[in-house]
């Protein structure tokens, strides 16, 4: 990056427009220094918004007011992205009375699932869908391909019965 502000600077001035070379060596650098501090002020740049549209795709919306908890994601090659809500009374209840009344409804309580190793082909195919409750939470979980060479998204909603809380998870593995 800073050869890069640099050239910026040194092209024009060699030309004999220093000014110029300023002008460019400044624009430069401030946007290196916008992209890194947006990348580590990401998890502060989350709204309630984003976490809506988050939910939206997983067809839940809260209704009442909530709190973010907690926000993170990250990951190189496996890339994630999960946050924290804490909701209301009433929207736990409609929400548990969603998962509860969908088609795909496991009554039982299970362990721990993953659904991308019930997927036939990891990259082409269906959209997998379950809804089901483990001791401490009800689940949504949804997996689907994007396709050979993209890899799968799997999106998982978390409804804590103790507590009034929703996790999100978003994974692309």
């Amino acid at each position: 990056m800073a050869g890069i502000v640099w050239l910026g600077y040194w092209i024009p001035k060699r030309r004999g427009n220093k000014k110029l070379g300023k002008v460019i060596a400044g624009i430069l650098a401030t946007g290196f220094v916008l992209l890194i501090l947006a990348y580590i002020f990401d998890d502060y740049l989350f709204f309630k918004s984003d976490a809506r549209k988050n939910l939206a795709e997983m067809d839940i919306e809260l209704v009442d007011g909530f709190k973010i908890l907690s926000n993170e994601d990250g990951g190189l090659m496996d890339y994630y992205h999960t946050f924290s809500l804490e909701i209301s009374g009433k929207d736990k209840e409609r929400l548990i009375d969603q998962i509860k009344s969908s088609t795909d409804y496991t009554d039982s309580i299970q362990e721990y699932r993953y659904l991308p190793s019930e997927a036939e082909n990891r990259y082409e195919g269906d959209t997998l869908k379950v809804n089901y409750q483990t001791e401490r939470e009800y689940r949504k979980e949804i997996f689907y391909p994007n396709g050979q060479g993209y890899t799968p998204t799997y999106k998982i909603v978390s409804i804590s019965k103790s507590k009034n809380e929703l996790k999100f998870e978003h994974i692309l593995d």
